[in-house]
């Protein structure tokens, strides 16, 4: 069966149903990651739709009861890496380093016919697989992220190997820009670009924000295209709200070389109350004083 083309307008009409089902969470709950959701919509709706090519899903369509964790005797159950569809040769996959995304990604799985639109009821509910933080059983995920920085490593040793067997599919992971801080992100770019791994395709939701207020005030990485063109990579920064900017990005030549798209996005998008807390919305809550406002834009979306 041929991929279905998304229009523009259907990726647009994607990403502003991520907003306002993690707003509704938030509103639920009191708080989440909402800025993660304002700011990385147009990217985690485009790399769902016309980016990736993954096969149907093989996972679970409804929430399931958290399956333990791995261990020799428990590794039988639906990994959450099965809703991208099964592993194959000729098949992308996606690797999320950004674990505190998971509602984003929970968002646009169930957007795109992956996951049932009751996800939010067992979101972040003990006992069930859809946690805050995604892990290895969390649908879309292939890995617990583990400290930042340990993802690429592990996409990139999967894209050597998936290169080594001859596969055509590309291995993408996803990232924030406050793990450009960690050494060992720079260490595993080095590599890929010494491997000619070409097949690696690293995307980043460039917010500029992170859990203690600006990166470039705690420590700066600009400029991030210079820096990974110096490492050997090939880099495009693009409007990451901008979805045929963002998605025009993926056809930049990068033979032999790993492909670095920057999305540069604010972590408001969509929801003005929250241009007053910038730069410090790593976590998002909403309190009485509040309420009213948000659930105002809630209605209105």
């Amino acid at each position: 069966m041929d991929k279905k083309i998304y229009t523009t307008e259907e990726i647009q009409a994607i990403a502003d149903s991520i907003r306002k089902q993690i707003l509704g969470i938030a509103l639920k709950t009191g708080g989440c990651y909402l800025a993660q959701a304002c700011s990385s919509a147009e990217i985690v709706a485009s790399l769902y739709t016309n980016v990736m090519n993954l096969g149907p899903s093989e996972g679970p369509g409804e929430p399931i009861p958290f399956p333990g964790v791995p261990g020799p005797d428990n590794m039988d159950y639906p990994k959450g890496a099965l809703y991208n569809g099964a592993p194959a040769p000729d098949k992308d996959r996606l690797f999320v380093s950004c674990c505190h995304y998971a509602s984003v990604i929970y968002s646009a799985l169930s957007a795109v016919g992956r996951l049932c639109p009751e996800w939010t009821e067992k979101f972040n509910v003990d006992g069930w697989n859809m946690e805050m933080i995604g892990a290895e059983h969390s649908p879309g995920f292939e890995n617990t992220a583990g400290s930042l920085g340990q993802t690429i490593s592990i996409a990139a040793g999967t894209a050597w190997a998936r290169k080594a067997r001859g596969d055509s599919g590309r291995n993408f992971v996803m990232l924030g820009d406050g793990e450009l801080q960690e050494g060992q992100t720079w260490e595993c770019i080095q590599a890929a670009s010494y491997y000619k791994l070409d097949n690696l395709i690293v995307v980043i939701d460039a917010n500029g924000q992170q859990v203690e207020g600006k990166i470039e005030d705690q420590m700066n990485v600009e400029p991030l295209v210079d820096r990974f063109k110096a490492f050997g990579a090939e880099c495009v920064s693009v409007d990451g709200h901008n979805i045929e900017e963002f998605e025009k990005a993926f056809e930049t030549e990068h033979k032999d070389k790993p492909l670095v798209v920057i999305g540069r996005t604010k972590g408001y998008t969509g929801m003005k109350p929250l241009e007053k807390r910038w730069p410090f919305l790593h976590f998002v809550r909403i309190g009485k004083e509040d309420r009213e406002e948000f659930q105002k834009i809630y209605d209105e979306m």
